[in-house]
């Protein structure tokens, strides 16, 4: 009997939460039912998925980030499916490949001159955990500096360097001498450099967890002060870079030159996992300095085939589509559309962000209802008045979205870079729509804010 994936999906599609719970993450099952997320998605294209019932929801989380060019791209299908028939020799481990090479040389020709060396791995957590290796050894030092609130990865020494609490929370003994400093602080910074002894810096351009924008001197003065001290300045754009923000590289918005730049997340096209770290001659060469050292730091599957093909059929895309140029186009009209929203809605703050990495932020009301229903959610958990609005606009508005952090009232946007005006003007009426609603404290909006409340408290008690 022949094997076949499509009878699998046609014959047993219906028992993904059953064998979720019985043999995976269960507690993932409670929360998607507990909010209403639970749905059989059966294709997806581009910026869309679609359920069991042919409904389409427009995705603004993109796999987080994954998905810069939409779902299913054919063209890297089709890279993948050339690929794959032409029976190429992979993974050959005594031997180099053709297509490493080729996307190694794609990639630094939109990087810094200064960057001139590629080191490929599986994911944007290896590219980290490469770059600590990378930098302690170059250096000669062993500390690491990183941001508060960051997020670089969930493996040992990238939690090390993970700001958020609840990642690294009995986790514990994290990888030693890896310090964290305020974002945006370049005194906080210089204090921890004079030492003369921090080996790296490592730091998301705009930060993830609440899509937090820098000052426009805060790079520029980070590359300084790294040269200055002797330390190398490490910019993780493993959710920024790609054309995520409107310039191919973040770091093209402040024209800084770091020591290494890390990637990942959109460079595998949605399919084959590649992550990857752009460096000077001057780390490669240290690090890699004698034959007996060619095979100090590597990856079994790193530079396979499909994973590099997958990554210069992605660069294809994002060229030939423009992608990074509509970023940067449909990202500020959003952004401008939503910030038409201050003062009309108390529970709005502020939309901020760069290109198509956007974040919505809320705040406690003055209108003394409201001000209530805010406090009675934040006694419950803080940051859950974020779900009153991703909740309908999900079942409601069949828009995905996401919280930006635990604990903030920040609803993050994740958009494949594809997106159009029409998808443009429906984000921006639905979160207008939505959030309006939330001013309405009685009825269905009380309801579930009430819900959502029970199910925290519950969580906290057990």
């Amino acid at each position: 009997m022949t094997f076949s994936i499509a009878e699998l999906f046609a014959q047993q599609s219906e028992q993904k939460f059953a064998l979720h719970e019985q043999y995976l993450n269960n507690q993932m099952v409670r929360v998607l039912k507990t909010i209403g997320y639970d749905k059989n998605y059966k294709t997806a294209k581009g910026q869309y998925l679609y359920d069991d019932q042919g409904q389409e929801y427009l995705d603004l989380l993109s796999g987080f980030g994954v998905f810069a060019v939409g779902r299913n791209h054919p063209t890297v299908i089709q890279a993948l499916q050339e690929t794959m028939a032409l029976e190429l020799p992979n993974l050959v481990q005594m031997d180099v490949s053709l297509l490493s090479g080729l996307l190694a040389e794609k990639i630094l020709k939109t990087l810094p001159d200064n960057l001139s060396k590629m080191f490929f791995c599986n994911s944007g957590t290896e590219a980290v955990e490469a770059a600590i290796k990378f930098a302690r050894y170059t250096t000669k030092r062993t500390k690491i500096l990183h941001c508060e609130h960051s997020f670089h990865g969930l493996t040992l020494g990238s939690l090390s360097l993970n700001g958020e609490k609840i990642f690294r929370e009995g986790f514990g003994p994290l990888l030693p001498e890896c310090i964290a400093i305020p974002f945006n602080d370049l005194e906080a910074l210089e204090t921890e450099l004079s030492s003369m002894d921090v080996a790296a810096f490592i730091v998301e351009p705009i930060q993830g967890k609440g899509v937090n924008v820098p000052d426009d001197n805060y790079l520029p003065e980070v590359e300084r002060l790294c040269k200055q001290y002797g330390t190398l300045f490490v910019a993780d754009e493993i959710q920024t870079g790609i054309g995520r923000t409107g310039e191919f590289w973040a770091i093209e918005h402040w024209q800084v030159q770091p020591d290494m730049v890390l990637m990942a997340k959109a460079l595998s096209g949605g399919f084959i996992p590649v992550g990857a770290v752009a460096m000077t001659k001057k780390v490669m060469d240290t690090v890699f300095n004698r034959m007996d050292r060619a095979v100090v730091h590597g990856s079994t599957f790193a530079k396979n085939n499909l994973a590099m093909a997958a990554g210069l059929a992605t660069l294809e895309v994002i060229a030939d589509e423009k992608l990074v140029a509509n970023s940067a186009k449909i990202g500020a009209e959003i952004l401008q559309q939503l910030n038409n929203m201050q003062g009309q809605n108390q529970f709005f703050k502020e939309a901020r962000g760069k290109g198509l990495m956007l974040a919505i932020e809320f705040q406690e009301p003055k209108k003394l209802t409201l001000k209530t229903a805010w406090k009675i959610l934040e006694a419950a958990n803080p940051g859950l008045f974020c779900q009153m609005v991703t909740i309908p606009l999900f079942k409601q508005q069949h828009i995905l979205t996401q919280v930006a952090g635990h604990g903030m009232n920040v609803i993050k946007l994740l958009p494949p870079l594809n997106i159009n005006s029409s998808d443009q003007e429906n984000i921006v009426q639905s979160f207008a729509t939505t959030i309006a609603a939330t001013h309405k404290v009685t009825g269905s909006i009380l309801n579930l804010g009430k819900t959502l409340a029970i199910h925290a408290l519950k969580n906290k008690l057990s």
